[in-house]
């Protein structure tokens, strides 16, 4: 791992030194993108915010993935093996680069020097979504919702160093992330607060302990 690599400055060369990247703008609550077997799109958050989305055939809302500046999601790192699909939607207004895994095997028509160097910076360009991958999955893991917001408040304040912090979602969108009822997991904040755990001031969290 190359402790050296500059990701906003190399996502910022990418934009403009490789003829296979389109930028597109979105609007709040637009689509960005669906996840299609063999569509192989990898996707950049230039601007903006991006949930990933996935409903139940009951039409139960998940957010399997929320997607700041930088951030990089699409079908090549999330291959669609069920028959719910699964919906970027941009959370703000956002502009997104799209790029295809493939066209990492097939030479630019200008040839150019970026390209080999997407190729060999792959893996630090995809280290962060693996990371965050690895961080759902322990929160998934949790057995049950107390456990499940501890966890996850526990990872906030590590990210941001500080032990207040601001959600990222509102509440009904923790819930969808977190796969909790938003009834139930509001009662169990309610008792992290009077049982001391954390102070509670809006959307702004502070933990105690």
């Amino acid at each position: 791992m190359d402790t050296n690599f500059d990701k906003k400055n190399f996502i910022e060369k990418f934009k403009y030194s490789c003829n296979k990247v389109q930028i597109k703008k979105f609007l709040k609550g637009e689509t960005v993108t669906t996840y299609i077997e063999k569509r192989n799109q990898i996707c950049i958050v230039l601007d903006g915010e991006v949930d990933l989305i996935r409903y139940d055939f009951n039409g139960n809302k998940t957010i399997i993935g929320h997607f700041i500046i930088d951030d990089i999601f699409g079908e090549a790192l999330y291959p669609t093996n069920t028959n719910n699909e699964l919906f970027a939607v941009a959370k703000k207004n956002s502009e997104i680069l799209f790029f295809t895994y493939d066209s990492l095997c097939t030479k630019c028509r200008r040839n150019c020097d970026f390209h080999k160097e997407l190729t060999s910076n792959l893996s630090e360009l995809f280290l962060s979504q693996i990371i965050s991958l690895n961080l759902r999955i322990e929160l998934l893991t949790k057995r049950n919702i107390r456990g499940k917001i501890q966890s996850y408040f526990e990872i906030l304040s590590k990210s941001t160093l500080h032990r207040t912090f601001t959600l990222p979602f509102s509440y009904t969108d923790l819930a969808d992330f977190l796969s909790v009822d938003r009834c139930a997991m509001m009662r169990e904040i309610k008792s992290l607060v009077d049982d001391g755990f954390i102070k509670k001031n809006g959307n702004k969290i502070t933990l105690l302990y």
